[in-house]
């Protein structure tokens, strides 16, 4: 699948520029200072933000995200005046983890802070404090720093002198402007004061803890991910490439592909004469098949791109159109109406095919099939690409097309290489219609999901967990009254009363789980619908005791002592007040049994709130990748911590550690997937168990 992936990446440069995979820093601030008048200025932040990030507006929410504050350091010859204020556009969303509204900018944000001149040479220093964060993860609180000098009498009004001016730019400047010339701006440029002290690798361990606890190990972390075993991201490929599979295998048994199939090898067969052409040429009409629905996937990741499709997972108004979408489809399944593309289309191209002849003649033949087939594979393939563009991997349309691709040229190659297969293939007949209303149903289920999503981010509480469970469960025993026969669709054919032992057998496994998610309504965790249904929190009605986890220690050092004496391995989580992921995970993965049994027995559990404001003694001023980093909160400590020891910035962020300070297995980030969660856990205590 590596290799795969690395073919793959090619072409998707080729369509669209990818991101990195991990987003440093999305917000870039600038600040300048306008002149209002000569008594009055305004010092100027302007953001610009990455696509598919937020940062939040000056509006505070208790516990809630980090609102953007102006911090002074240092004034003289000068006074602030009123609050910092936001500017432009200002969006607001209503935030179901904090029960309130939240204001954020996208793209980009201004804020303005009006400073009053008390006359003479003046000096302003200080920060401005921002939170940032996109559907998967948030950026710890970051500072902004500024400097500005000079004297309390402007040369001219409203000219803009930008970051840290030395005297000699600012002769420059006003003799510009009595000649009638603009000054140039300047870009800020963060500098430490030179008052503060670097530190540096040697002083660390007095500054910010135990040297050796601090030294970096994203080598070490990399090795784990790169290694002999796929990496999490390797790993999901190959579910949705399995899960295009499965489409593509669906797709076959339905009523606009399977009669095709043994038509058009035959054709192939007969047209040549050749044995070996008509082989030739059916691998030719599935190659073409695959290239077409590969394109299909590319062209879905270029028209979204890589921010957007890591931001459908959460965004509510995408799943209010995937849910219409998928319900749409599984109407059409159920035979309400019957989804086609213009017949011109089909006419057009098939005519085209009989006319041309070669390769590009049985190229579109194979684009024929596409179109034709359209009602049948049509909610198939939007099924699929929904599911996979929410998972938000850049190659996650290409992959789940290519699974879908080959499983639905196969035949047209098989049967090519063995003609005398044709006569063993099933006949066409009602049982692909019993095909396409399981799919609807299957269909309307994932749509509740998606429909979940939005209810969650707007705060409707329209499908809680109950209700939710509920309408599966129905659907589920609605789907097993159809498999026995008890429900009939206006286009399904009639029979003798009898059914078969295969729709006999999916009957049972359907009722079965409808069973099963019946304890749910009053609290069961039911891990096998944990992924799909809303977290434990809208629960109204619970009879089962939630596990809880709690943190030993809100120290590093702290932490890392205390294991170190008692010989246990160390979690550490990066968390954050504001951070709506880390509070997901809590609720929908900490709460299961064997989770909080292993992090409460096996682990010392460390826990770092990288927006902690409380204060160090005195600031530090650090060497973060080669850039001055000034730490003024033990959240700023813990931040650094994770960027220069472990290399990510994001919230959540887990590592497992030996009492040392070594890493004892690939990191985590957001996943609720329990399971995986587990395996993450328990491989860590493996690898402990090893050393």
């Amino acid at each position: 699948m590596k290799r795969l992936r690395n073919v793959l990446a090619l072409l998707s440069l080729l369509v669209i520029n990818v991101a990195g995979a991990q987003m440093q820093n999305p917000v870039q601030v600038k600040s300048s200072l306008k002149m209002l008048s000569d008594t009055e200025a305004e010092i100027i932040f302007d953001a610009t933000i990455d696509a598919g990030w937020h940062m939040y507006s000056t509006n505070v929410v208790p516990d809630g995200p980090t609102a953007a504050t102006f911090n002074v350091e240092k004034i003289t010859g000068a006074k602030t005046s009123g609050e910092l204020r936001a500017v432009g556009n200002v969006k607001k969303h209503y935030e179901e983890m904090f029960e309130a509204d939240v204001y954020f900018f996208e793209n980009k944000g201004q804020f303005v802070q009006k400073v009053i001149f008390t006359g003479g040479a003046y000096e302003i220093e200080g920060y401005l404090e921002y939170g940032a964060c996109n559907d998967q993860n948030c950026i710890p609180p970051t500072a902004a720093d500024f400097k500005f000098t000079g004297e309390a009498k402007a040369t001219a009004p409203a000219v803009e002198v930008k970051g840290k001016e030395e005297a000699p730019k600012q002769a420059e400047e006003k003799e510009a402007s009595s000649a009638g010339e603009t000054p140039q701006a300047t870009d800020t440029v963060a500098t430490a004061a030179e008052t503060d002290t670097v530190a540096t690798a040697a002083d660390q361990s007095s500054e910010l803890g135990s040297g050796s606890l601090w030294t970096p190990v994203i080598s070490q972390l990399k090795q784990f991910e790169d290694g002999g075993n796929a990496s999490a991201t390797d790993s999901s490929l190959w579910q949705i490439f399995l899960l295009g599979l499965l489409g593509g295998l669906l797709a076959l048994v339905t009523p606009c592909v399977w009669p095709i199939i043994p038509m058009t090898v035959s054709f192939f067969l007969k047209r040549s004469g050749d044995k070996k052409k008509g082989m030739r040429d059916a691998w030719t009409y599935g190659a073409s098949i695959v290239i077409i629905y590969l394109v299909l996937g590319l062209a879905v990741t270029a028209i979204f791109g890589a921010s957007a499709l890591n931001s459908l997972a959460t965004n509510a108004v995408f799943n209010i159109f995937f849910c219409l979408m998928l319900i749409v489809f599984a109407a059409s399944f159920f035979g309400a109406f019957e989804l086609t593309l213009p017949s011109s289309w089909s006419n057009a191209v098939d005519s085209k095919a009989e006319k041309t002849g070669g390769l590009l003649g049985i190229f579109l033949m194979a684009f024929t099939l596409t179109l034709v087939s359209f009602s049948c594979t049509g909610p198939i393939i939007g099924f699929l690409l929904v599911e996979v563009s929410t998972s938000g991997d850049i190659l996650a349309p290409t992959i789940g097309m290519l699974g879908f691709s080959i499983a639905l040229a196969l035949p047209f190659t098989l049967f090519a290489m063995f003609p005398s297969w044709l006569k063993t293939m099933p006949k066409s007949g009602g049982w692909m219609n019993n095909v396409k209303v399981v799919l609807g149903f299957i269909e309307l289920a994932f749509a509740l999901k998606f429909l979940s999503v939005a209810d969650l981010a707007y705060g409707w509480r329209i499908l809680d967990r109950e209700t939710f469970l509920a309408i599966w469960i129905v659907l589920f025993a609605l789907l097993g009254m159809y498999l026995l026969g008890k429900i009939k669709f206006p286009h399904d054919d009639d029979d003798d009363g009898h059914i078969s032992v295969t729709r006999f057998f999916l009957a049972m496994i359907s009722f079965a789980f409808a069973v099963y998610m019946v304890p749910g309504l009053w609290g069961a965790p039911l891990k096998a619908v944990s992924a799909f249904a809303p977290p434990m929190k809208t629960q109204d009605f619970n009879l089962y005791e939630e596990n809880e986890v709690r943190p030993q220690f809100m120290d590093y050092d702290e932490g890392m002592e205390y294991a170190r004496q008692h010989g246990k391995p160390v979690m550490i989580d990066f968390t954050g007040y504001g951070c709506v992921n880390c509070r997901k995970m809590e609720a929908a993965v900490w709460v299961d049994q064997n989770v909080a049994s292993i992090m409460n027995d096996d682990y010392v559990l460390i826990q770092l709130y990288v927006d902690d404001k409380t204060p160090l003694t005195e600031p530090v001023i650090v060497n973060d990748n080669g850039q001055l980093r000034k730490l003024r909160s033990v959240g700023d400590k813990w931040s650094y911590l994770q960027s220069s020891k472990f290399g990510a910035t994001a919230q959540p962020f887990y590592v497992l550690l030996d009492n040392e300070g070594n890493p004892l297995t690939r990191s985590y980030s957001f996943d609720e997937n329990v399971d995986h969660y587990l395996k993450f856990l328990k491989e860590g205590l493996t690898n402990y168990s090893q050393k």
